[in-house]
């Protein structure tokens, strides 16, 4: 079983990622659950979703402690939780950040764990320039399906497609395929 972590903020679509990377597994005919761990916040505060994928049935419901993978929509908060905690050891994670790693102050982390896979996406900035709008999450699904290989690209953008009318839909594509190209050039190890 493939488990996710998202975390990011309130109001940056961290619920509606998980909910459409497991669409985009589904499509695929995979099993896959979404589900969100948040009580009382408002805008703004520290949000988590979680995604799981397998060839058989989940009847896990707990949160994920272990993920395979993070996607982390805001940079702000790598240092404020433990954020990698639980992360297998040749996890993949997807950072928004036009930054590298060293200058994000997760040399350590690199250094610590080189089992695992770190790319940055400037998901913001591809959202600003397709969406109109400062929302990273599709564009970090983009991201995402280019480092670890779970996923279609084409899969993530039919459920980009079933999430949001049309408009907005062929707006967070393109973010998740400028996205996917970001990663593809960049010097990432694929999961």
């Amino acid at each position: 079983m493939f488990q996710a972590r998202i975390h990011g903020r309130g109001g940056q679509g961290v619920v509606s990622a998980a909910e459409m990377l497991s669409v985009a597994a589904f499509l695929e005919g995979r099993h896959s659950q979404a589900f969100p761990s948040f009580g009382s916040e408002r805008m703004g505060a520290p949000v988590m979703a979680f995604c799981r994928i397998d060839d058989k049935e989940i009847r896990l419901r707990e949160p994920v402690m272990k993920p395979d993978a993070l996607i982390i929509q805001d940079p702000t908060l790598l240092h404020q939780v433990n954020l990698f905690q639980g992360l297998s050891e040749h996890g993949c994670v997807v950072v928004n950040s036009s930054r590298d790693l060293a200058d994000l102050g997760l040399g350590d982390f690199r250094r610590d764990n080189p089992g695992a896979h770190v790319v940055t996406v400037p998901a913001t900035e591809l959202a600003l320039q397709h969406v109109g709008r400062p929302l990273p999450n599709a564009a970090l699904l983009g991201g995402f399906v280019a480092l670890t290989g779970l996923i279609k690209l084409e899969s993530i953008e039919e459920a980009i497609r079933k999430k949001f009318p049309r408009k907005v839909a062929e707006a967070n594509i393109a973010a998740a395929r400028a996205a996917s190209e970001s990663v593809k050039q960049s010097e990432a190890v694929a999961c």
